[in-house]
C-alpha cells in the first residue's frame, strides 16, 4: 500500500512539472477510444489534480468544429485525420502521439443469430443474406463501402445500406431493428446496450485504424494535454486499452 502511494505520488510530481496549478484541459475527441480513454483520464485526474471536459462526437463533427473555429487543448481523432489538421494548421505540427488502434466489427441485435462471419466468402454469403446493413460516417464506414467493392458485391447490397448521421453510433440502428446488422469499430460496439458483438472482420479483409492525439494550435492549456497525452499512451494503460475492445499503439 505504501509503494502505490509512492508511485502515484511521484507520477503526480512528475505530470506537474513545468506547471504550477491543476489545469482544465478541453479535449474533442471522436467516439471509437470513449470507454477507455474516459477510465485513463479518471486515474489521470486523480493521480494530478487536473480537470478534463471532453466533447464526444463524429468525425466529420469534429472536422466541422475545428473548421468553425471551436478551440481546445487537445484533439483525438484518427492519426490521418489529424495529420490533416496539422496540414490545415488547427494543430500543432509534430504534436501527434499514436493512443490506441482498433480493427472493424460486426455485431447485430441483442439475441438474434449470429451470422457466419469467419472467412471472406461466408461474409459475402452474409451481406447478401442480410436484409438491411449499418454503417458509420467514421473511418469504419468509409472502408466498409471499400470492403463491399473488394468482395464484389458493392452493387447488390447498395440499396441494404444505412449510414449513421456524424456521432450517432451504429449499435443504435441495429438495436432499434433499422438494420439486421451493422459494422463499426469494435472499441464502439462492445459495450453497445441491445445489440451482441459477433466479431471482427476475418483477417484477410481487416484493416487497424490507428487514433491519436494532436495538441490544439489554439491550446491554453498546452503543457497539461501533453502530460495526459503521457499518461494514457503510457505502458501502464495498455490493460485498459485492451480492455475496451482496442489495442495499444
Amino acid at each position: 500500500m505504501r509503494t502505490a502511494v509512492i508511485i502515484t505520488a511521484a507520477a503526480g510530481a512528475l505530470l506537474f512539472s513545468g506547471m504550477a496549478e491543476a489545469a482544465e484541459i478541453k479535449v474533442l475527441s471522436t467516439q471509437a477510444t470513449q470507454e477507455a480513454y474516459l477510465e485513463l483520464v479518471a486515474q489521470f485526474e486523480k493521480a494530478t489534480g487536473h480537470k478534463v471536459a471532453t466533447v464526444f462526437t463524429g468525425t466529420l463533427n469534429v472536422q466541422k468544429r475545428l473548421a468553425d473555429g471551436e478551440t481546445y487543448d487537445l484533439i483525438i481523432m484518427a492519426g490521418p485525420a489529424i495529420d490533416e489538421q496539422i496540414k490545415l494548421g488547427k494543430a500543432v505540427a509534430g504534436s501527434r502521439v499514436d493512443f490506441a488502434k482498433s480493427g472493424t466489427g460486426v455485431a447485430v441485435r441483442k439475441g438474434a443469430a449470429k451470422p457466419d462471419i469467419g472467412s471472406a466468402g461466408a461474409l459475402k454469403t452474409t451481406l447478401l443474406a442480410a436484409k438491411s446493413i449499418g454503417y458509420s460516417t467514421g473511418p469504419s464506414g468509409i472502408y466498409m463501402l471499400s470492403v463491399f467493392e473488394k468482395l464484389g458485391i458493392a452493387g447488390e447490397v447498395k440499396g441494404k445500406l444505412k449510414q449513421t448521421p456524424s456521432g450517432v453510433f451504429v449499435g443504435n440502428l441495429i438495436a432499434s431493428g433499422e438494420t439486421e446488422i451493422g459494422f463499426q469499430q469494435i472499441s464502439e460496439l462492445v459495450h453497445f446496450a441491445g445489440i451482441d458483438y459477433v466479431g471482427p472482420l476475418p483477417g484477410e479483409l481487416q484493416r487497424m485504424t490507428m487514433f491519436s492525439a494532436g495538441i490544439h494550435a489554439g491550446a491554453k492549456q498546452a503543457d497539461a494535454a501533453r502530460a495526459l497525452v503521457k499518461f494514457i499512451t503510457a505502458p501502464a494503460a495498455a490493460s485498459v486499452i485492451r480492455k475496451h475492445g482496442l489495442e495499444p499503439a
